[in-house]
């Protein structure tokens, strides 16, 4: 049987009944948008709202903290240099604050390290913490890593350029105090030998003037040999030899060459006399070791965490928690063997090596502990 077609009425009934689901569908999805626009954040939310979502202060901090540490170091193989870059690793993870810590770490010149610190820049560190080769020649550099952002620290000499903090220990102070000790244990005359560290060093030059300071109050007292030793203790050793064997001196004032300079007076079979030197743990344990056979000596702390304190100061810096003073400097201490002789005692660390620097934390700055300066592992 032949099918009918259906009627135009039917055909209209159909067509409505379409139109109203259609309708319903789209109020329905207008209503889901509505939901949608309502749940999102206005700008004008009560904060009293309990509902209002708090910010993730943990997660905020976590970015802040994703700092980069460069380091620019021109002198190696010297255990003073080592043990301040451990001190800048070990405050660098201690802190939680920093990501990493990216090392220019060798022998060169001022213009060297001013590629190596214009490198640091290229790698987009946030702060530069550098021991300079000179004290004016990293001036240009040190701006043009102002100029991007980042934070220059200067440690252990101080430079002369205005936008860089420094972190120093007084080295003015260190040669006036070893002097003026050396000077008072000859009787105020005699033959001194000078033993200089890095020529043309900002350190170097520093003592120098306070080690003349010290000397023009005591005339008559001759220097009758100065060398620069570029704190290294084989060629410190060397000129000591050459001088106890060859000078008639009263008197040695060393740059923190010392332990290896009293170690040419045994080799001499020479009597000792008395000899300033540095925090260095091989100096102490003689100065210690060797009292009762005549050695008399003076120490002038110049601790190597001025890298911890630095870094310490970066990381304040940088997350915006504190200000610091242009210029931080710590004052040293001098320590002999004949009165303070329980202070060395308790600065001696018989297990570490001769050059290794008995004072490794500052309180107030520094927050690593001993075993991470010697593990020496950033972050």
């Amino acid at each position: 049987m032949p099918r009918q077609k259906p009627s135009v009425w039917w055909l209209l009934a159909m067509l409505a009944a379409i139109a109203m689901v259609v309708a319903a569908c789209a109020e329905d999805e207008e209503d889901a948008v509505d939901d949608e626009v309502e749940d999102e954040p206005v700008d004008d939310v009560d904060e009293d709202d309990p509902d209002e979502e708090e910010p993730d202060e943990e997660a905020a901090e976590e970015a802040e903290g994703d700092f980069v540490i460069g380091v620019s170091n021109t002198l190696v193989g010297n255990q003073w240099r080592e043990q301040m870059v451990c001190s800048i690793q070990a405050e660098s993870l201690a802190s939680g604050m920093v990501s990493d810590v990216v090392l220019a770490n060798r022998d060169t010149d001022a213009s060297g390290q001013i590629a190596d610190i214009e490198g640091l820049i290229g790698q987009g560190v946030d702060a530069i913490i550098v021991n300079p080769h000179d004290r004016t020649a990293l001036d240009d550099v040190i701006a043009a890593a102002d100029e991007q952002g980042i934070i220059v620290i200067s440690v252990d000499q101080a430079v002369t350029a205005e936008q860089a903090y420094n972190v120093t220990n007084d080295q003015v102070a260190y040669g006036e105090l070893g002097g003026r000790w050396l000077f008072e244990q000859i009787d105020g005359e005699g033959n001194v030998a000078y033993m200089r560290g890095g020529d043309g060093a900002p350190a170097d030059q520093d003592r120098d003037e306070g080690f003349r300071a010290a000397l023009e109050e005591f005339p008559d007292v001759e220097i009758v040999s100065e060398v620069f030793t570029g704190w290294d203790p084989s060629t410190g050793a060397s000129q000591a030899l050459d001088i106890i064997t060859t000078e008639d001196v009263d008197g040695i004032w060393t740059s923190g060459i010392d332990y290896p300079v009293v170690e040419q007076f045994e080799a001499a079979d020479e009597d000792f006399v008395p000899v300033v030197g540095a925090d260095n743990n091989g100096f102490i344990e003689q100065l210690i070791e060797l009292a009762d056979d005549g050695l008399t000596g003076a120490v002038v702390t110049n601790p190597p965490p001025v890298g911890g304190v630095a870094t310490a100061i970066a990381i304040d810096l940088l997350a915006g928690r504190e200000d610091h003073p242009q210029d931080t400097v710590l004052t040293p201490e001098v320590y002999d063997n004949i009165d303070d002789m329980a202070a060395l005692e308790d600065l001696y660390l018989p297990d570490l090596p001769q050059g290794f620097v008995a004072t490794m934390e500052f309180e107030g700055y520094t927050t690593y502990t001993q075993e991470q300066v010697l593990e020496c592992e950033g972050p």
